[in-house]
Protein backbone atom coordinates (compact mmCIF):
# COMPACT_ATOMS: atom_id res chain seq x y z
CA UNK A 1 0.00 0.00 0.00
CA UNK A 2 1.70 3.01 -1.42
CA UNK A 3 1.69 6.20 1.48
CA UNK A 4 1.29 10.23 0.27
CA UNK A 5 5.00 10.58 1.22
CA UNK A 6 6.61 7.42 -1.21
CA UNK A 7 8.38 8.22 -4.50
CA UNK A 8 6.50 7.57 -7.65
CA UNK A 9 7.42 7.38 -11.09
CA UNK A 10 4.64 9.53 -13.41
CA UNK A 11 5.45 8.71 -17.13
CA UNK A 12 9.35 10.10 -17.59
CA UNK A 13 9.41 12.20 -13.90
CA UNK A 14 10.45 10.52 -11.23
CA UNK A 15 9.17 12.19 -8.04
CA UNK A 16 10.18 11.84 -4.69
CA UNK A 17 6.84 11.81 -3.16
CA UNK A 18 2.79 12.46 -3.75
CA UNK A 19 2.53 15.87 -3.04
CA UNK A 20 1.85 18.14 -5.88
CA UNK A 21 2.01 22.21 -5.46
CA UNK A 22 -0.69 23.08 -7.83
CA UNK A 23 -0.51 25.98 -10.30
CA UNK A 24 -1.31 29.33 -8.32
CA UNK A 25 -1.69 32.10 -10.89
CA UNK A 26 0.19 35.38 -8.40
CA UNK A 27 0.53 37.96 -11.25
CA UNK A 28 3.98 39.03 -9.80
CA UNK A 29 5.61 39.33 -13.49
CA UNK A 30 5.86 42.76 -14.95
CA UNK A 31 6.42 42.32 -18.49
CA UNK A 32 5.58 38.59 -18.28
CA UNK A 33 9.23 38.14 -16.99
CA UNK A 34 9.97 35.64 -13.87
CA UNK A 35 11.37 37.55 -11.18
CA UNK A 36 14.33 36.90 -9.13
CA UNK A 37 11.28 36.03 -6.35
CA UNK A 38 10.18 33.71 -8.66
CA UNK A 39 12.82 31.88 -8.54
CA UNK A 40 13.25 32.27 -4.71
CA UNK A 41 9.43 31.21 -4.15
CA UNK A 42 9.55 27.98 -6.17
CA UNK A 43 12.66 26.43 -5.11
CA UNK A 44 11.35 27.60 -1.38
CA UNK A 45 8.66 24.75 -2.18
CA UNK A 46 10.87 22.50 -3.76
CA UNK A 47 10.43 19.64 -1.21
CA UNK A 48 7.18 18.61 -3.26
CA UNK A 49 7.11 15.65 -5.49
CA UNK A 50 6.10 17.72 -8.54
CA UNK A 51 5.95 22.04 -8.63
CA UNK A 52 3.38 23.12 -11.16
CA UNK A 53 3.75 26.55 -12.32
CA UNK A 54 1.39 28.96 -12.31
CA UNK A 55 -0.29 29.21 -15.62
CA UNK A 56 1.83 30.63 -18.60
CA UNK A 57 0.49 32.15 -21.98
CA UNK A 58 1.97 30.57 -24.80
CA UNK A 59 1.21 33.56 -26.72
CA UNK A 60 0.71 37.52 -26.33
CA UNK A 61 -2.90 36.77 -28.01
CA UNK A 62 -3.30 33.82 -24.80
CA UNK A 63 -2.71 36.47 -22.36
CA UNK A 64 -5.31 37.39 -19.71
CA UNK A 65 -4.27 38.89 -16.88
CA UNK A 66 -1.59 41.45 -16.03
CA UNK A 67 1.32 40.22 -14.66
CA UNK A 68 1.70 36.68 -15.64
CA UNK A 69 4.77 34.95 -17.14
CA UNK A 70 4.82 34.08 -20.65
CA UNK A 71 6.78 31.35 -22.39
CA UNK A 72 6.89 33.49 -25.93
CA UNK A 73 9.66 35.64 -25.68
CA UNK A 74 13.27 35.25 -25.14
CA UNK A 75 13.60 37.78 -21.50
CA UNK A 76 10.74 35.38 -20.37
CA UNK A 77 12.59 31.83 -21.47
CA UNK A 78 15.63 33.31 -19.31
CA UNK A 79 13.69 34.37 -15.91
CA UNK A 80 12.11 30.54 -16.27
CA UNK A 81 15.45 29.13 -16.38
CA UNK A 82 15.97 30.73 -13.26
CA UNK A 83 13.41 29.67 -11.88
CA UNK A 84 14.47 25.46 -12.95
CA UNK A 85 17.78 26.03 -12.00
CA UNK A 86 16.74 27.28 -8.63
CA UNK A 87 14.37 24.22 -8.28
CA UNK A 88 16.91 21.79 -9.38
CA UNK A 89 19.16 23.18 -7.01
CA UNK A 90 16.95 21.94 -4.13
CA UNK A 91 16.57 18.80 -5.29
CA UNK A 92 12.78 19.36 -7.01
CA UNK A 93 11.31 19.01 -10.04
CA UNK A 94 9.01 21.41 -12.10
CA UNK A 95 6.54 21.54 -15.48
CA UNK A 96 4.96 24.33 -16.52
CA UNK A 97 1.38 25.05 -16.86
CA UNK A 98 0.74 25.61 -20.95
CA UNK A 99 -2.43 28.12 -21.04
CA UNK A 100 -3.82 30.34 -23.51
CA UNK A 101 -7.25 31.92 -22.02
CA UNK A 102 -9.35 32.62 -24.65
CA UNK A 103 -12.05 34.69 -24.12
CA UNK A 104 -11.08 35.16 -20.33
CA UNK A 105 -9.23 38.52 -21.12
CA UNK A 106 -9.42 42.12 -21.85
CA UNK A 107 -8.64 44.52 -24.82
CA UNK A 108 -5.88 46.08 -23.17
CA UNK A 109 -4.05 42.91 -22.76
CA UNK A 110 -4.37 42.05 -26.06
CA UNK A 111 -1.91 42.61 -29.04
CA UNK A 112 -3.03 46.02 -30.44
CA UNK A 113 -5.91 46.02 -28.57
CA UNK A 114 -7.65 43.66 -30.67
CA UNK A 115 -10.77 41.62 -28.81
CA UNK A 116 -10.18 38.31 -27.20
CA UNK A 117 -10.42 35.72 -29.12
CA UNK A 118 -12.61 32.18 -28.46
CA UNK A 119 -14.59 29.45 -29.77
CA UNK A 120 -17.74 31.51 -30.34
CA UNK A 121 -18.13 35.12 -30.06
CA UNK A 122 -19.63 34.87 -26.65
CA UNK A 123 -18.37 36.98 -23.51
CA UNK A 124 -17.66 35.26 -20.50
CA UNK A 125 -19.57 36.24 -17.29
CA UNK A 126 -16.13 36.28 -15.31
CA UNK A 127 -13.38 39.10 -14.71
CA UNK A 128 -9.92 39.25 -15.29
CA UNK A 129 -6.73 41.32 -13.33
CA UNK A 130 -5.85 44.62 -14.65
CA UNK A 131 -3.21 46.93 -13.30
CA UNK A 132 -3.40 50.96 -14.14
CA UNK A 133 -1.19 53.26 -14.57
CA UNK A 134 -0.81 54.14 -11.06
CA UNK A 135 0.15 50.69 -10.61
CA UNK A 136 -3.15 49.59 -8.60
CA UNK A 137 -4.12 46.05 -9.44
CA UNK A 138 -8.07 44.97 -9.35
CA UNK A 139 -10.50 42.81 -10.99
CA UNK A 140 -12.80 44.08 -14.19
CA UNK A 141 -14.92 42.38 -16.97
CA UNK A 142 -13.81 40.63 -19.64
CA UNK A 143 -13.68 42.09 -23.56
CA UNK A 144 -16.41 40.88 -26.02
CA UNK A 145 -14.44 38.15 -28.06
CA UNK A 146 -14.44 37.14 -31.54
CA UNK A 147 -15.04 33.75 -33.12
CA UNK A 148 -11.86 31.81 -34.12
CA UNK A 149 -11.61 30.93 -37.79
CA UNK A 150 -11.08 27.33 -38.89
CA UNK A 151 -7.55 29.03 -40.80
CA UNK A 152 -6.44 30.27 -37.76
CA UNK A 153 -5.98 27.28 -35.33
CA UNK A 154 -2.92 25.89 -36.84
CA UNK A 155 -1.50 28.72 -35.29
CA UNK A 156 -2.41 28.33 -32.09
CA UNK A 157 -1.64 24.72 -31.97
CA UNK A 158 1.91 25.50 -33.38
CA UNK A 159 2.25 28.01 -30.60
CA UNK A 160 1.61 25.26 -28.25
CA UNK A 161 4.26 23.07 -29.42
CA UNK A 162 6.96 25.59 -29.64
CA UNK A 163 6.25 26.66 -26.33
CA UNK A 164 6.55 23.16 -24.99
CA UNK A 165 9.78 22.51 -26.81
CA UNK A 166 10.88 26.13 -25.58
CA UNK A 167 10.16 25.63 -21.94
CA UNK A 168 11.94 21.97 -21.91
CA UNK A 169 14.99 22.99 -24.67
CA UNK A 170 15.27 26.51 -23.34
CA UNK A 171 13.96 27.06 -20.05
CA UNK A 172 14.71 24.06 -18.34
CA UNK A 173 11.71 22.42 -17.07
CA UNK A 174 11.23 18.67 -16.67
CA UNK A 175 8.16 18.78 -18.52
CA UNK A 176 4.60 20.57 -19.67
CA UNK A 177 0.97 20.47 -18.26
CA UNK A 178 -1.74 21.26 -20.68
CA UNK A 179 -4.18 23.58 -19.13
CA UNK A 180 -7.78 22.68 -20.40
CA UNK A 181 -9.70 23.60 -16.97
CA UNK A 182 -11.51 26.22 -15.90
CA UNK A 183 -12.92 27.68 -18.85
CA UNK A 184 -9.57 28.63 -20.57
CA UNK A 185 -9.53 28.18 -24.45
CA UNK A 186 -9.24 24.35 -24.93
CA UNK A 187 -11.90 24.20 -22.34
CA UNK A 188 -13.83 26.77 -23.87
CA UNK A 189 -13.85 24.30 -26.87
CA UNK A 190 -14.52 21.68 -25.05
CA UNK A 191 -18.02 22.80 -23.15
CA UNK A 192 -21.46 23.27 -24.89
CA UNK A 193 -22.17 26.39 -23.20
CA UNK A 194 -18.92 28.06 -24.74
CA UNK A 195 -18.53 26.30 -28.51
CA UNK A 196 -21.67 26.80 -30.70
CA UNK A 197 -20.05 26.13 -33.62
CA UNK A 198 -21.06 24.32 -36.40
CA UNK A 199 -18.38 23.44 -38.14
CA UNK A 200 -16.10 20.60 -36.98
CA UNK A 201 -15.12 22.02 -34.48
CA UNK A 202 -18.46 22.66 -32.72
CA UNK A 203 -21.70 20.26 -32.07
CA UNK A 204 -20.97 16.73 -31.28
CA UNK A 205 -18.62 15.82 -28.49
CA UNK A 206 -15.67 14.12 -30.79
CA UNK A 207 -15.57 17.92 -32.58
CA UNK A 208 -15.52 19.60 -29.68
CA UNK A 209 -12.60 17.85 -28.26
CA UNK A 210 -11.03 18.06 -31.72
CA UNK A 211 -8.26 21.22 -30.56
CA UNK A 212 -7.66 19.66 -27.87
CA UNK A 213 -6.19 16.26 -28.95
CA UNK A 214 -4.50 18.89 -32.18
CA UNK A 215 -2.58 20.42 -29.19
CA UNK A 216 -2.00 17.38 -27.65
CA UNK A 217 -0.06 15.82 -30.87
CA UNK A 218 1.36 19.04 -31.16
CA UNK A 219 2.83 19.04 -27.70
CA UNK A 220 3.85 15.25 -27.41
CA UNK A 221 5.91 15.52 -30.93
CA UNK A 222 7.89 18.23 -29.87
CA UNK A 223 8.83 16.44 -26.28
CA UNK A 224 7.56 13.51 -26.34
CA UNK A 225 4.46 11.90 -23.85
CA UNK A 226 6.15 10.99 -21.14
CA UNK A 227 6.61 14.85 -19.91
CA UNK A 228 3.08 16.14 -20.62
CA UNK A 229 0.35 15.57 -18.40
CA UNK A 230 -2.83 17.68 -18.48
CA UNK A 231 -5.34 19.37 -16.01
CA UNK A 232 -9.25 18.76 -16.63
CA UNK A 233 -12.16 20.41 -14.63
CA UNK A 234 -15.45 18.18 -15.33
CA UNK A 235 -17.76 20.71 -13.74
CA UNK A 236 -16.36 23.44 -12.65
CA UNK A 237 -18.07 26.68 -13.61
CA UNK A 238 -15.21 28.51 -13.51
CA UNK A 239 -15.27 31.42 -15.74
CA UNK A 240 -18.83 30.52 -17.19
CA UNK A 241 -18.65 27.75 -18.47
CA UNK A 242 -20.78 24.47 -18.24
CA UNK A 243 -21.87 21.33 -20.29
CA UNK A 244 -24.63 19.16 -20.73
CA UNK A 245 -23.40 16.30 -19.95
CA UNK A 246 -20.12 16.10 -19.01
CA UNK A 247 -20.05 12.52 -17.96
CA UNK A 248 -20.13 11.62 -21.28
CA UNK A 249 -18.09 14.75 -22.81
CA UNK A 250 -14.57 13.53 -20.24
CA UNK A 251 -15.24 10.21 -20.42
CA UNK A 252 -15.09 10.38 -24.40
CA UNK A 253 -11.98 12.49 -23.28
CA UNK A 254 -10.12 10.25 -21.35
CA UNK A 255 -10.74 7.41 -23.14
CA UNK A 256 -8.86 9.01 -25.96
CA UNK A 257 -5.66 10.40 -23.79
CA UNK A 258 -5.14 6.66 -22.35
CA UNK A 259 -3.90 6.05 -26.01
CA UNK A 260 -0.78 8.95 -25.42
CA UNK A 261 1.25 7.28 -22.63
CA UNK A 262 0.93 11.10 -20.53
CA UNK A 263 2.80 11.57 -17.52
CA UNK A 264 -0.53 12.23 -15.44
CA UNK A 265 -3.82 13.18 -15.97
CA UNK A 266 -4.74 15.99 -13.08
CA UNK A 267 -8.40 16.13 -12.25
CA UNK A 268 -10.57 18.99 -10.61
CA UNK A 269 -13.16 17.37 -8.35
CA UNK A 270 -15.85 19.99 -8.24
CA UNK A 271 -15.82 23.43 -8.47
CA UNK A 272 -12.47 24.81 -8.50
CA UNK A 273 -11.75 26.67 -5.35
CA UNK A 274 -14.78 26.18 -4.26
CA UNK A 275 -17.57 22.85 -3.10
CA UNK A 276 -16.07 19.83 -4.06
CA UNK A 277 -19.66 18.52 -4.87
CA UNK A 278 -20.56 20.64 -7.20
CA UNK A 279 -23.46 19.46 -9.72
CA UNK A 280 -23.23 20.23 -13.88
CA UNK A 281 -25.41 18.35 -15.73
CA UNK A 282 -28.27 15.92 -14.61
CA UNK A 283 -26.84 13.87 -11.79
CA UNK A 284 -23.81 14.16 -9.38
CA UNK A 285 -20.16 13.47 -11.35
CA UNK A 286 -18.56 10.16 -11.08
CA UNK A 287 -14.71 10.34 -10.57
CA UNK A 288 -14.29 6.95 -9.97
CA UNK A 289 -15.78 6.19 -13.07
CA UNK A 290 -14.02 7.92 -14.96
CA UNK A 291 -10.27 7.16 -13.69
CA UNK A 292 -11.75 3.45 -14.35
CA UNK A 293 -12.54 4.41 -17.91
CA UNK A 294 -9.23 5.51 -18.36
CA UNK A 295 -7.34 2.93 -17.00
CA UNK A 296 -9.60 0.04 -19.20
CA UNK A 297 -8.41 2.14 -22.29
CA UNK A 298 -4.87 1.49 -21.18
CA UNK A 299 -4.30 5.07 -19.60
CA UNK A 300 -0.97 4.04 -17.21
CA UNK A 301 -0.63 8.09 -16.55
CA UNK A 302 -0.70 8.67 -13.05
CA UNK A 303 -3.88 9.81 -11.35
CA UNK A 304 -3.92 13.57 -10.06
CA UNK A 305 -6.68 14.66 -7.74
CA UNK A 306 -7.29 18.46 -6.68
CA UNK A 307 -9.56 20.53 -5.16
CA UNK A 308 -9.80 21.20 -1.16
CA UNK A 309 -7.69 17.94 0.01
CA UNK A 310 -6.13 18.21 3.37
CA UNK A 311 -3.51 15.54 4.86
CA UNK A 312 -5.55 12.79 5.81
CA UNK A 313 -7.81 13.38 2.78
CA UNK A 314 -5.37 13.33 0.55
CA UNK A 315 -3.45 10.23 2.36
CA UNK A 316 -6.40 8.21 2.09
CA UNK A 317 -6.73 8.91 -1.27
CA UNK A 318 -3.36 7.71 -1.95
CA UNK A 319 -3.32 4.70 0.23
CA UNK A 320 -7.07 3.74 -1.02
CA UNK A 321 -5.77 3.92 -5.01
CA UNK A 322 -8.39 6.72 -5.53
CA UNK A 323 -5.16 8.78 -6.34
CA UNK A 324 -1.19 8.83 -7.38
CA UNK A 325 -0.83 12.26 -6.55
CA UNK A 326 -2.62 15.05 -4.41
CA UNK A 327 -2.37 18.47 -5.58
CA UNK A 328 -2.41 21.34 -3.34
CA UNK A 329 -3.20 25.13 -3.95
CA UNK A 330 -3.79 27.88 -1.16
CA UNK A 331 -1.90 25.46 1.28
CA UNK A 332 1.20 25.76 -0.43
CA UNK A 333 0.80 29.54 -1.26
CA UNK A 334 1.19 29.60 2.80
CA UNK A 335 3.27 26.93 3.68
CA UNK A 336 6.49 26.59 1.85
CA UNK A 337 7.32 23.55 3.68
CA UNK A 338 4.09 21.91 3.06
CA UNK A 339 5.28 18.52 2.32
CA UNK A 340 7.23 18.25 5.81
CA UNK A 341 4.47 19.82 7.83
CA UNK A 342 2.03 17.21 6.60
CA UNK A 343 4.55 14.18 7.68
CA UNK A 344 4.71 16.20 11.01
CA UNK A 345 1.13 16.91 11.23
CA UNK A 346 2.62 20.41 12.65
CA UNK A 347 0.05 23.48 12.68
CA UNK A 348 -0.34 25.32 9.21
CA UNK A 349 0.27 28.78 8.45
CA UNK A 350 -2.90 30.96 7.48
CA UNK A 351 -2.70 32.28 3.52
CA UNK A 352 -3.65 36.16 3.46
CA UNK A 353 -5.95 36.37 0.47
CA UNK A 354 -5.58 40.07 0.83
CA UNK A 355 -1.46 39.37 -0.79
CA UNK A 356 -2.57 36.00 -3.65
CA UNK A 357 -3.03 38.56 -6.46
CA UNK A 358 -0.07 40.90 -7.31
CA UNK A 359 2.47 43.02 -4.94
CA UNK A 360 5.68 42.11 -4.10
CA UNK A 361 7.57 39.76 -2.01
CA UNK A 362 4.98 39.65 1.32
CA UNK A 363 2.97 36.76 0.98
CA UNK A 364 5.31 35.47 -1.49
CA UNK A 365 8.22 34.62 -0.42
CA UNK A 366 8.42 35.45 3.84
CA UNK A 367 6.06 33.03 4.98
CA UNK A 368 7.65 30.98 7.84
CA UNK A 369 8.76 27.42 7.43
CA UNK A 370 9.10 25.25 10.41
CA UNK A 371 12.65 25.78 11.09
CA UNK A 372 12.36 29.42 11.14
Amino acid sequence: MSTLFDPVKAGDLRLANRIVMAPLTRNRSPNAVPQPATATYYAQRASAGLLITEATPVSHQGQGYADVPGLYAPEQLAGWRRVTEAVHAKGGKIVVQLWHVGRVSHDSLQPDGQPPVAPSALQANTKTYLIDAQGQGGFAPTSMPRALEIAELPGIVADFGRAARAAVEEAGFDGVEVHAANGYLIDQFLRSSSNHRQDAYGGIIENRARFLFEVLDAIVAEIGAGRVGIRLSPVTPANDVSDDAPQALFEYVVRRLASYGLAYVHIIEGATGGARDHVQGPKPFDYAALKSVYRQAGGNGAWMVNNGYDGPMAESAVQSGAADLVAFGRLFIANPDLVERLRRQAPLNTPDRSTFYGGGEHGYTDYPSLEN
